[in-house]
């Protein structure tokens, strides 16, 4: 879809509004920690932001899917399906670390054409919108020029965070960074794209993970694709690159290929 209706994108400011009034609610409140049966954690936050989500959705489209991470889908193979996550990073809301965030998609056609990043402590909030372009906090951003490695702010998870291979991969293109950060917080792909940033690697993700985020990405002029550098869908293996120039982002895949 080539833009985006206005409707859909006013409708995703609320969602992100009812989500930051519960994390407003629940941070820094003792909000009880469970542990899932992959390891990672949910807490009452992350249910209760994605019962309000879901319930606005319902309400207010009942003909479009869903896809959380929290409960089963529904109706995912409508031709609008919303895909979010309720609280991404919930190990640093745990921690009482404000950044965590919501993000909220809507996919067409398998792809994603409308995406929000809400950080709501900060009161940061990042949207892009396919006709729309993207923009922080109401105010348009787009991505700096960084032709190379060697001149950019890159961002992947720690190693030892994944398999072997994988921290071998995130390795080759941390190597030679100007700069570098450890951790890939949903919102350091908006500082990507509002010029802050300039690659963000990533692997393990789910489309409730990634798929806002190319949203705003790829709409405020940069690119984001898999590692094989191919456009992202639902179906995808949850390995990301995103980058705010293009030949950054085709050196960077090169150096995920060895």
């Amino acid at each position: 879809m080539k833009q985006c209706p206005a409707e859909f994108i006013a409708f995703a400011h609320r969602l992100a509004d009812a989500a930051g009034e519960v994390h407003r609610r629940w941070f820094r409140n003792g909000a009880r920690v469970e542990i899932k049966a992959d390891e990672s954690l949910v807490t009452e936050c992350d249910k209760e932001t994605e019962q309000v989500l879901r319930g606005m959705i319902d309400k207010t489209y009942p003909q479009h899917g869903v896809i959380g991470e929290e409960f089963p889908a529904t109706r995912k193979d409508a031709e609008f399906v919303w895909v979010f996550d309720p609280v991404d990073g919930t190990q640093d809301f745990v921690c009482g670390k404000p950044v965590f965030g919501t993000l909220i998609a809507l996919s067409h056609g398998d792809r994603p054409i409308l995406g929000v990043i809400d950080q709501a402590i900060v009161r940061d909030r990042w949207v892009g919108a396919n006709g729309h372009g993207a923009s922080l906090n109401g105010k348009p951003v787009r991505p700096r020029a960084c032709a190379r490695i060697a001149d950019a702010l890159v961002s992947t998870s720690g190693p030892g965070d994944y398999a072997q291979e994988v921290d071998v991969e995130l390795a080759r293109v941390r190597k030679g960074a100007r700069w570098l950060r450890f951790g890939a917080d949903c919102s350091n792909y908006g500082l990507v794209a509002a010029g802050f940033m300039d690659v963000v690697c990533d692997a393990g993700l789910a489309a409730h993970d990634f798929f806002a985020l190319e949203a705003v990405v790829r709409n405020a002029g940069g690119v984001f694709t898999d590692w094989d550098g191919k456009a992202i869908t639902l179906a995808s293996d949850g390995r990301v690159l995103a980058a705010g120039d293009k030949a950054v982002h085709a050196e960077a895949l090169e150096r995920l290929r060895g």
